[in-house]
């Protein structure tokens, strides 16, 4: 008997472990069906139905985990994600059964219109890492009880109508400062009063934090000093008060600063070893007062300085010339007095400048971008100043010059003359009241004595022809649809390549017009843009029967050529290369589309239309094909672009939105970083979705690690995210362009890289 019950035991125990697992199995599809059920009576009560929660009905409950935008714990079978951004859900938040999704760790609606207060019971989800209810119709107070939400790593809850307080003054929210794993905090575009917490410096890993346009007051926390890690704070569009602490330029990682339109005093707190990341710096429309300090030419600063609508006095910091990576330079409305530094035209980056409304006296510089046209009153209001420019008086007594008298003047002896963005826009004019047979003069069509303008001198078309002997043949770099490239190395060593476009009578009609609209749509769009990653047009010329632009020469040719074309060249393109390449050109996309006076869509994002020089920074051109987005030009009567780029909403549509520069620029950085075009992958993204990340990469390099691994994740991320054939899901490429060059990437992956999938990286694109 002893040794029979010995032998039935492991059998019982093996009964007993199989009964074990039908109920804890039975639990978790009653769990799965609960959920499925919530989910369902959520959907019902919603007045719009999304195609991506057709799928929502009683008959395929089981399939839950398979729903688009849930992601399962295969684990429990419980729901551990809900993805449901920019779907235009109309529905009350409070119709949302928290208590059923208790696992959960991401809940993203961003971009609906989901209504009412934000639930109390959302304090319950405290697995959440990512909370963003940002762009909805929110309204009412911030609930006390997300205090209990510690697991947080992100949340935004910007642009909705939400009011009163952060409740970090109501007793019950005592956990608020014990959030310390989140990483980003975004609340911008709401009407949210009282003082900051102070409590916020509590949360060490913040790398983001943004509070804009809302009602704060008070004065500026001094505890924000203690988030060593933070890469961007904007707290501009408030009513702060006081001084902007010194505690501030402490914070070594930090790269963007956004104080503006607040009512700070005292002095620009900037001393030596202070801001030493510091990139974009914004304090405009404050109650500054005191001098610009010298120091601050000390920072790297790149893209922005704008101290406009303050109280300084006394002159222009000389050392504000070492800023030679700046973009863009404001001082505007203070009462700065003195000269204008001869040395800031060494400053080679400025595209944009403005000293208006000062007591500035003195002639304007004569160099770098001072010699461009200034439509914006870059210096009026500064009744000391003279110069060259329209809006202000002329250095020399006597009357003022026209520039346009005089071109009329030059172009009715002369043919083809070429002039750059410096006084283009009159040549435009020119030439779009005149034949383009008037352009060449008959009696001067000999004539070699034309002159191109440019920031760095003149120089004349006949060096051009001396430097290519008259366009021969060996002097040719490339060939495309609308003409032939040449390269010319003219005197002092200088190089500039040159488009010649055939414009003879011998040329068939459609050809020869095809040409022309290219051309003047080249120089249209060229001498509105100015930016480090967009091909620089020196000038323009036409001369017997041909048209000619000229270029700042690109010494590696095309990214198409030295992707495929050049042995080894492979080996050179490294992945810290390709990331950098892909976020130059990134950030051109995005000047053309938000910073230009008028939005420009290129329509033709290809490798073959980047451009390489010897550093590897990358420029986009040929802008042939290019628009100029209004109410009324959206629609077009031709199809622009390549194949394989061209975004998919074309082929149904001539609806053109910057939305199809954002599909090209995906194809292009997944080419990019594949190594090959990814039409394959794109055609059947729900066949590969289970292919690894490292089969995917270019195979000619090994798989990047550390830092440069999360890099290369994020941007793949981003580029299935431009790709996706819903044009209203791709972001725009002002996000894009941020979050590619953004510092607050995390430090490693949440999995091995060779792990990865691409339908892991696609559910957060």
């Amino acid at each position: 008997m002893i040794m029979k019950a010995v032998q039935e035991t492991p059998v019982r125990l093996l009964l007993l472990h199989i009964f074990l697992l039908f109920l804890l199995q039975l639990e978790a599809t009653s769990s799965q069906r609960t959920q499925a059920e919530a989910l369902l009576e959520w959907k019902n009560s919603s007045t719009s139905s999304p195609s991506s929660l057709n799928s929502w009905s009683l008959t395929n409950l089981n399939n839950l985990c398979n729903w688009t935008a849930i992601v399962c714990n295969r684990n429990t079978e419980t729901v551990s994600e809900i993805h449901l951004a920019n779907f235009n859900i109309t529905a009350a938040l409070t119709q949302f059964n928290f208590n059923k999704f208790l696992s959960l760790t991401h809940f993203n609606l961003n971009g609906n219109n989901f209504s009412g207060p934000i639930p109390s019971a959302i304090g319950n989800l405290t697995k959440l890492t990512t909370l963003d209810l940002g762009n909805n119709i929110l309204q009412g107070e911030v609930p006390a009880e997300m205090g209990k939400l510690t697991e947080l790593q992100f949340l935004s809850l910007n642009n909705n109508y939400l009011n009163g307080t952060i409740p970090y003054q109501l007793d019950n929210l005592k956990k608020w400062g014990e959030c310390k794993n989140i990483t980003d905090m975004r609340m911008e575009g709401n009407r949210i009063s009282g003082q900051i917490p102070p409590e916020l410096g509590q949360l060490t890993k913040l790398q983001y934090l943004t509070l804009s346009s809302n009602e704060f007051s008070g004065e500026f926390p001094v505890s924000i000093g203690n988030l060593s890690l933070l890469f961007t704070l904007n707290l501009s569009r408030n009513h702060l008060t006081g001084t902007i602490p010194y505690v501030l330029g402490k914070l070594t990682k930090l790269e963007l600063l956004d104080l503006s339109d607040n009512n700070f005093t005292g002095v620009l707190p900037v001393d030596p070893g202070m801001f030493e990341s510091l990139t974009s710096l914004n304090i405009s429309r404050n109650k500054l007062s005191g001098g610009i300090p010298e120091e601050i030419g000390n920072l790297h600063l790149r893209y922005l300085l704008d101290l406009s609508s303050n109280s300084f006095s006394g002159s222009l910091p000389l050392n504000l010339a070492k800023l030679i990576m700046l973009e863009i330079l404001n001082v505007s409305h203070n009462q700065l007095s003195g000269k204008i530094p001869s040395t800031y035209s060494r400053m080679v980056s400025l595209l944009g400048i403005d000293f208006s409304y000062n007591n500035l006296t003195g002639p304007i510089p004569t160099g770098g971008i001072f010699q461009k046209k200034h439509p914006n009153n870059a210096f009026i209001g500064n009744s000391g100043l003279c110069g060259e420019t329209e809006e202000i008086t002329p250095c020399i007594s006597g009357p003022k010059k026209s520039n346009k008298k005089i071109l009329v003047g030059i172009l009715a002896p002369i043919c083809g003359l070429l002039l750059t963005v410096t006084i283009s826009a009159v040549i435009l004019k020119f030439c779009k009241k005149s034949k383009l047979g008037e352009l060449d003069h008959p009696k001067v069509s000999k004539s070699f004595d034309s002159i191109i303008w440019e920031r760095h001198g003149k120089l004349t078309f006949s060096e051009i022809i001396t430097a290519t002997e008259n366009f021969d043949e060996k002097y040719l770099i490339g060939r495309g649809g609308f003409g032939s490239v040449y390269k010319a190395v003219l005197d002092r060593g200088r190089v500039v390549a040159v488009k010649k476009l055939n414009m003879s009578v011998d040329s068939s009609h459609d050809i020869t017009e095809l040409n022309r609209k290219s051309f003047e749509n080249e120089i249209r769009t060229l001498t509105e843009v100015m930016h480090r990653n967009v091909i620089k047009l020196y000038g323009f010329c036409s001369w017997k029967g041909c048209l000619y632009l000229v270029y700042e020469y690109a010494e590696r040719g095309s990214l198409k050529m030295v992707l495929y074309g050049v042995e080894g060249e492979s080996d050179v393109l490294g992945w810290g290369t390709r990331v950098k390449i892909v976020q130059g050109i990134a950030h051109a996309i995005s000047h053309l589309h938000n910073d230009c006076s008028h939005q420009i869509v290129h329509r033709d994002i290809t490798l073959s239309n980047i451009l390489l020089n010897g550093d590897f920074v990358p420029w986009l051109s040929d802008f042939g094909t290019a628009r100029l987005l209004n109410s009324d030009s959206s629609k077009w009567t031709a199809m622009a672009g390549s194949y394989g780029y061209m975004a998919p909403e074309l082929a149904f549509t001539m609806q053109v939105t910057d939305k199809c520069d954002v599909y090209s620029f995906g194809v292009v950085a997944l080419e990019i970083m594949m190594g090959r075009h990814p039409g394959e992958l794109l055609n059947s993204l729900s066949e590969n979705g289970d292919m690894l990340l490292k089969d995917l990469l270019d195979q000619r390099l090994r798989c990047p690690s550390s830092q440069l691994a999360v890099r290369v994740v994020s941007l793949i991320t981003m580029a299935l995210a431009c790709t996706s054939n819903n044009p209203d899901s791709r972001p725009t490429m002002h996000y894009v362009a941020k979050e590619l060059s953004s510092t607050r990437t995390r430090t490693s992956l949440s999995e091995p890289l060779g792990t990865i999938t691409i339908n892991e990286l696609a559910k957060f694109s």
